[in-house]
């Protein structure tokens, strides 16, 4: 039960009792975000190879992969505020011994450890509040509620990440900006701190393990439902850009085939995000209208394909031109929010086991975390920035025609408007 009806207040869809922690996700996903569009550069600047610099996003996002599938299982066992608060330490603890041991010293062991370490804290504190927010919102309001979660996550990591680094970056450069992430962090685990304890709290041992065994179902569920297991792959695909492009684009739009600043880069990265509310909303509109997997199939799939091989080849073609560099960042921000469905099929397609089929849709999504600088990694000693993107072109068009075997019922009055394609 709520401890009071104060708990069912909502501000446009906001739980009012949760207004400070929508704050302090802003807060702490701007600090995790600040490195997203520098970081690859300047590690090639510190000495590390590229190669190097793409294997240490691919450790991170293996550890981010890991953490996505379990977060939310832990904190409806241990409590929401408990698990974030868990991940805030853990992300400064790691990320101070990243910037001191492995990049003051150049070290690119500590780099891979402590950098790799600091991947399984972001999913505790953002989708730990995830659970908050759905254990606290009045049921009627859930769908609104989430959809504020998404719109702060993309306002700090997305909005205010990249762009504050092409302030920063000139004035104080780059490790001091790496160090002042800290700062955003830490504000956001102080009001995370004095946040009231959520009003329903899952500890009870049976309960734990009725969780763990939905987790475990998560990956039997895999192999037993074909749609679910051609669902996973398409899941992975649909990201491998948004997380690839931070590994190879820092490098390749400040190179000399190109000719754009650091900071200019940023913005144009920016610029990406910037447009994401808006067309997130569309998307999801358009989508329950025309159909969801027709959708992400043409404009999605087919669409980013083309959108990612031309955020490659406009630049390359038109050199340091920022109004065709931003076109290009508009059109890859216009086909990969037509995901947005991408988090609604999968308990549609697995009703009886609806917390296994999100963990599945979590997985999938870290897994792209994973797989994008992996991809990266491997090919950029055999073709460099243009390989990798054509693999990632080829792998859109691949699971294109992957969704043609992929069947899912949508129903009849269900709007994905606010459900996340992350």
């Amino acid at each position: 039960m709520r401890a009071d009806k104060s708990q069912d207040r909502v501000f446009f869809g906001m739980p009012v009792a949760l207004v400070a922690g929508y704050i302090a996700v802003i807060f702490c996903m701007t600090g995790d975000g600040i490195e997203q569009a520098f970081l690859s550069k300047y590690l090639v600047n510190l000495g590390f190879s590229v190669q190097n610099a793409s294997l240490v996003f691919t450790v991170y996002g293996l550890t981010a992969a890991i953490s996505a599938w379990i977060s939310g299982v832990l904190a409806e066992m241990f409590s929401p505020r408990r698990v974030m608060l868990v991940g805030i330490v853990w992300w400064l603890f790691f990320h101070a011994l990243f910037l001191q041991f492995g990049l003051v010293h150049l070290s690119l062991p500590f780099t891979l450890i402590f950098y790799g370490m600091r991947g399984f804290a972001y999913p505790l504190f953002f989708y730990g509040f995830f659970v908050w927010v759905v254990q606290t919102a009045p049921p009627a309001r859930l769908a609104s509620a989430i959809g504020w979660i998404w719109s702060m996550f993309t306002i700090g990591y997305g909005i205010i990440g990249s762009y504050l680094p092409s302030i920063t970056i000139p004035l104080i450069g780059f490790l001091p900006t790496l160090w002042m992430s800290m700062g955003w962090v830490l504000a956001g685990g102080i009001i995370f701190y004095f946040m009231r304890s959520p009003p329903i709290i899952v500890t009870n041992t049976s309960a734990s393990r009725s969780k763990i065994g939905e987790l475990s179902k998560g990956i039997t569920l895999i192999f037993e439902n074909r749609n679910i297991g051609l669902a996973l792959i398409t899941r992975v695909i649909c990201n491998l850009s948004l997380f690839g492009f931070p590994v190879i684009m820092p490098i390749f739009y400040t190179s000399s085939a190109v000719g754009f600043s650091t900071p200019q880069w940023i913005r144009i990265w920016g610029t990406f995000f910037l447009v994401q509310p808006l067309t997130n909303i569309l998307w999801g509109i358009i989508g329950d209208r025309i159909g969801w997997m027709r959708q992400m199939r043409w404009v999605g799939f087919v669409g980013c394909g083309t959108a990612t091989l031309l955020f490659y080849y406009l630049p390359l073609r038109f050199g340091a031109s920022t109004p065709v560099a931003v076109l290009g960042a508009l059109l890859f921000a216009f086909t990969i929010t037509s995901f947005v469905p991408m988090g609604a099929i999968f308990p549609m397609m697995a009703p009886s086991h609806k917390g296994a089929a999100v963990s599945v849709q979590n997985l999938g999504g870290g897994l792209a975390n994973f797989c994008g600088p992996a991809l990266a990694t491997a090919l950029l000693p055999w073709g460099g920035t243009r390989a990798v993107v054509i693999c990632y072109a080829a792998l859109y068009f691949f699971a294109a025609a992957l969704t043609l075997f992929i069947h899912v019922d949508q129903p009849k009055g269900v709007s994905v408007v606010i459900i996340p394609a992350h």
